[in-house]
């Protein structure tokens, strides 16, 4: 794909805002992981892979604790993903996922975070078919022929392995994040994931000039102070 990974990622704006911020987000997300499945890590991949995330977020144990036995009680709040698109300050794209348990209140934050800031609010569909979705796992190395090996071996649908400054980024299908997983950590029993995650990235970016970078920083940062705001993906490229 011949794209730098870290410049790709930066496109991705991920910033979780206050400690609050990022613990409400994760243990919604863990809540949702336990209770769409079972809330235990051992039988959960998905599960499991979000509490490792979160525990290198440094989101304490009594946090993701909480979130897990409160998805085995019953009843409980029904949070359901939302998805926002639409055009932000200087024309880049952006896609917003969310996780609510009330529609009106998420779309009515979100509409508010593209109206203060000059930017439009598109249709589903719209932005989104401008960024490609991979499962995403980064690592310190430099043995690129022996990862990409290591994945066909295991029948992962690899869309591509890049190596850069002792680091390696394998791409690859959605769906196959746990395989791919599964097959590196067989091959080099010792690795530590830096990255492992499903992520949208855009195909093109586009360059917000000095006038636009005040209004968009400004609408990032909204959108990331609404509580039901998970991801905020984008494909702005900033000029130094």
């Amino acid at each position: 794909m011949g794209r730098d990974f870290e410049n790709r990622k930066n496109a991705i704006f991920k910033t979780a805002g206050q400690k609050s911020k990022l613990y409400s987000k994760y243990g919604k997300q863990l809540y949702v992981a336990a209770k769409n499945g079972v809330a235990d890590p051992e039988s959960n991949p998905a599960l499991r892979s979000l509490i490792e995330k979160a525990k290198r977020d440094q989101v304490p144990a009594h946090v993701i604790e909480k979130a897990i036995q409160k998805a085995r009680g019953a009843g409980g709040e029904n949070f359901l993903p939302a998805r926002y698109e639409g055009f932000g300050p200087g024309g880049c794209m952006v896609v917003v996922d969310c996780l609510t348990d009330n529609n009106q209140r998420t779309i009515s934050e979100v509409r508010n975070c593209f109206t203060k800031t000059n930017s439009k609010l598109g249709t589903t569909g719209s932005v989104v078919v401008w960024f490609d979705q991979f499962a995403v796992l980064s690592f310190k190395g430099d043995s690129e022929d022996q990862v990409l090996e290591s994945l066909l071996e295991a029948d992962v649908d690899v869309v591509n392995v890049e190596s850069k400054e002792g680091s390696i980024v394998v791409f690859a299908a959605p769906g196959e994040l746990y395989k791919a997983k599964n097959a590196l950590l067989q091959t080099f029993p010792d690795l530590e994931l830096e990255v492992q995650e499903i992520t949208l990235l855009p195909q093109t970016s586009k360059a917000i000039g000095p006038e636009d970078r005040p209004m968009f920083e400004k609408f990032i940062t909204m959108l990331n102070e609404c509580d039901d705001v998970q991801e905020v993906y984008h494909n702005a490229e900033l000029s130094e």
